[in-house]
């Protein structure tokens, strides 16, 4: 009776999937997409941890362990992450390499080296196999991150065709979840729109033009180096002849710098962080980085 009851009991439960595959992500947004994917199936995992510039790392020995295993390796591209090119080629020789930054249809962004920047005209949606972007922040753009979510699917599928359902039906509720995404960063946004402000270095291009609030300059080059005296004195001008209201520094970067640089203009200073410093790596961490940085936008431009 009692094995009767239990076989019952497990024809009445959902069908669990099987077990994936060792995926590793790069970054931490990369790393929330890849983790909605595979939800069910398998977590990925994450070769930067929170903190860690993408520009420069050294590997681990479990980042290493993690490479020689995986079935599937996500990343921006060479453009931001060039340290990972020796490591892909010695460590993961039979891993599936997806620089995301070459998945076909996304928005195109030109870097901007000029401590004041000029309109957002000039970005394009376009082919990135014809060259990848000068600016390799892609996943600022909830509509780039559409796309990244399919073509994670779609690589997660031909590598473990057992799971492609799951995959695939994922892909696609995480991109449902963007479109209430986008329109609450949207209405959260708009009150700051056309007031000037400042960013640290110009990581956020994409989540400016997708959002249609745009900044005025950057006190760093777009890699994050330190600015020298000359550059320092342009910004100054540039917050005085803009009136810029905010300066955003990030959280990995002196906040010493940041003062020297607004003593005496009236700027406010506030925090964008474009990779999740703060916040804890998992599906929910990309929502949370973009409405991070809509807050912080708000707060500070209010």
């Amino acid at each position: 009776m009692r094995a009767a009851l239990l076989a019952v009991i497990l024809l009445l439960l959902p069908a669990r999937a099987p077990a994936g595959i060792e995926v590793v992500a790069s970054i931490a947004p990369i790393h929330s997409l890849a983790a909605q994917v595979m939800e069910g199936a398998g977590t990925p995992y994450l070769l930067l941890p929170p903190g860690t510039s993408p520009h420069d790392h050294a590997l681990k020995p479990s980042d290493a362990r993690a490479l020689e295993r995986a079935a599937a390796v996500f990343r921006v591209g060479p453009a931001l992450e060039r340290w990972l090119d020796a490591p892909l080629a010695t460590l993961a020789g039979d891993a599936r390499v997806v620089s995301l930054a070459e998945v076909t249809g996304l928005t195109l962004l030109p870097v901007r080296e000029e401590a004041a920047f000029e309109s957002h005209e000039g970005g394009h949606e376009g082919d990135a196999h014809e060259g990848e972007p000068d600016d390799p922040h892609l996943w600022l753009d909830p509509e780039n991150a559409r796309l990244w979510l399919g073509a994670i699917a779609e690589t997660l599928a031909a590598a473990d065709p057992a799971n492609a359902a799951l995959y695939r039906a994922n892909a696609a509720r995480a991109q449902a979840d963007l479109d209430a995404l986008v329109a609450a960063i949207d209405a959260r946004i708009a009150p700051g729109r056309g007031r000037p402000f400042i960013v640290f270095h110009d990581a956020y291009h994409y989540f400016e033009r997708r959002f249609r609030i745009e900044a005025a300059g950057a006190v760093a080059l777009s890699d994050a180096s330190a600015p020298g005296p000359a550059r320092i004195a342009e910004i100054r001008a540039r917050i005085a002849e803009t009136g810029a209201i905010c300066l955003f520094r990030e959280p990995q970067f002196r906040s010493g710098l940041v003062e020297t640089v607004i003593g005496g203009t009236g700027a406010r200073v506030g925090v964008l962080d474009p990779l999740g410093a703060d916040l804890e790596p998992g599906p929910g961490l990309y929502a949370a980085l973009l409405t991070g940085l809509a807050d912080a936008l708000a707060t500070c431009l209010d």
